[in-house]
């Protein structure tokens, strides 16, 4: 007995149809439609965290005048720090609202360089001392407008 294979019943294609094709179209739009938003608030957010991160300097020299000296610094320049502090970052521009009775200070950053055109970005970094004298420090929303609350880093939203 023998067998014989049998050919398939299946037509060659020339291509995708019109239809198909329309399908594939609206999918990647309404991903692009998707990604978009999500990454720039994601590049806004980074700039954000970067200004913070460049305002461990201050924090730094606000923690050793306090461990050293016991009070809180007077001023920032009290706590060693130059009144115009360069390098910091492109996307911020200095810090301002220092507190002398508690140590906290603003990062005041340039929304314009981040790409933000309304309201205003300040989150304020506040110190703590714990009894070993050790300074932690916390980040809130300080001076920044609740619509951009939501470009700040998460550490600085939850606080």
């Amino acid at each position: 007995m023998t067998f014989k294979a049998h050919k398939a019943c299946w037509h060659k294609s020339g291509g995708y149809t019109l239809i198909e094709l329309m399908i594939i179209i609206v999918v990647i739009a309404l991903l692009v439609a998707l990604a978009v938003p999500a990454y720039k608030n994601y590049t806004v957010r980074s700039k954000i965290t970067e200004c913070i991160n460049g305002a461990s300097v201050a924090k730094i020299h606000i923690s050793e005048y306090r461990q050293i000296m016991g009070p809180w610094p007077p001023s920032l320049t009290d706590a060693g720090l130059p009144t115009a502090v360069s390098g910091m970052s492109q996307f911020c521009s200095g810090f301002v609202g220092y507190v002398s009775g508690d140590g906290s200070f603003r990062v005041d950053i340039d929304e314009a360089a981040i790409g933000v055109f309304s309201g205003i970005i300040e989150p304020v970094l506040m110190p703590n001392q714990l009894p070993s004298g050790i300074v932690n420090w916390n980040c809130g929303t300080g001076n920044t407008s609740s619509a951009n609350v939501r470009l700040l880093p998460a550490s600085c939203r939850d606080s």
